[in-house]
């Protein structure tokens, strides 16, 4: 899948003025980046629930080779490693484009709420394809910002959600990242076309005529890693220090974002349903009725085993997910503990449905301010 191996070019755009601005420092208190320190409710994250449910699922171990001998050592675990992305990229199917570098992009609109400067641009994500996003920033720092990708959950208002200019609040991310001193980037999903409020299910078959073989997962990655791709060419951005949070339809984007683009180091993924089984994976601008065939054999714990040792959080609400989550997290859990460092992985669950309720929104901007 060589689409996915994205190229950093310098990327022409305006310079942020200089100043100072807290990078991820909330009201809250959150530690600031680069800290090197834990979220203080790390082992919490780690702990199972006191009862699981019944329908919980069952998943194979990650650290078992072809031959079925338990692999011990990161020499063993990076060859299963590379059998199982080989797998999914194979699954998912190639967006066979040409990319030279970032895309340049157009500003459309821009206006300036308190702290930050804030641009809808529209850029070319595959050619002859446009993309709108807005594009957040402090309107000061004092040197380069960690840089977010956020992807919106199914709503009407799309990127309008991420960007708080409608919706919950508690799904502004990229304007509250933002204000915490990141660059964010909250490109459209290309079921949305223009201002339409409805997404429409024939865009999946017009990326099959542009790309035949391929899934809607496949080209969600695609997009996500273009997104990623513009914030890391950034001047104002570091490119070490590249984050994605996402709720429901944007949580099952960031999982897959994680797995495949290693420029990701920090991961917030609520309510998506980790599970193949968890909601509706099989639609045709997921994965399609295939994960839905009896013996399949692949779960998205694998992915997990993919985004090791990076940070991944997992916040449910027992609706997509929760307790029955748990498994997802316990069979990762011995691979991070392969790299020799404190596992950076974890499932909260607030239990309070298909929702961002202010303990799980606190989480996002904790793990974000600890680990970005």
């Amino acid at each position: 899948m060589s689409s996915l191996r994205v190229n950093r070019r310098t990327f022409l755009g305006s310079s942020l003025a200089a100043g100072t601005a807290p990078l991820l420092l909330g009201a809250e208190g959150v530690s600031a980046a680069g800290a090197g320190g834990e979220v203080p409710w790390l082992a919490d994250v780690q702990r199972p629930p006191e009862k699981l449910p019944a329908d919980v699922p069952k998943l194979g171990p990650l650290l078992v080779d072809a031959s079925g001998r338990a692999i011990t050592t990161l020499e063993g675990w990076q060859q299963k490693r590379a059998a199982i992305r080989r797998w999914w990229t194979d699954f998912l199917g190639e967006i066979r484009v040409d990319r030279k570098g970032p895309p340049s992009l157009e500003v459309l609109d821009e206006d300036r709420p308190e702290g930050v400067v804030r641009q809808l641009v529209r850029y070319e994500v595959e050619p002859g394809v446009a993309c709108e996003a807005y594009l957040i920033k402090p309107a000061k720092l004092a040197g380069p910002a960690p840089g977010v990708v956020v992807l919106h959950s199914t709503v009407g208002h799309t990127i309008r959600q991420p960007a708080g200019l409608e919706g919950n609040p508690a799904k502004a991310f990229g304007l509250k990242l933002a204000r915490r001193g990141c660059a964010t980037l909250a490109p459209r999903n290309f079921l949305w076309v223009g201002e339409s409020r409805g997404y429409d299910a024939k865009q999946v078959d017009r990326l099959h005529e542009r790309h035949p073989g391929t899934r809607g997962m496949a080209k969600m990655l695609y997009d996500a890693v273009v997104a990623v791709d513009i914030l890391a060419a950034m001047p104002e951005v570091d490119a070490k220090r590249i984050g994605s949070v996402g709720h429901s339809l944007g949580a099952k984007e960031v999982l897959y974002l994680a797995a495949f683009d290693e420029r990701v180091k920090v991961t917030v993924s609520s309510e998506g349903g980790i599970g193949t089984r968890f909601s509706n994976w099989d639609a045709p601008w997921y994965l399609d009725r295939e994960i839905r065939e009896e013996g399949f054999g692949h779960e998205h714990h694998e992915l997990l085993g993919l985004i090791a040792p990076r940070a991944f959080l997992l916040l449910g609400g027992d609706s997509a997910d929760g307790d029955r989550s748990w498994p997802f997290i316990e069979a990762a859990l011995p691979v991070y503990r392969l790299y020799g460092e404190t596992p950076r992985l974890g499932l909260f669950n607030h239990h309070k449905g298909h929702s961002v309720p202010p303990e799980a929104e606190r989480r996002v901007y904790e793990w974000l301010g600890a680990y970005l």
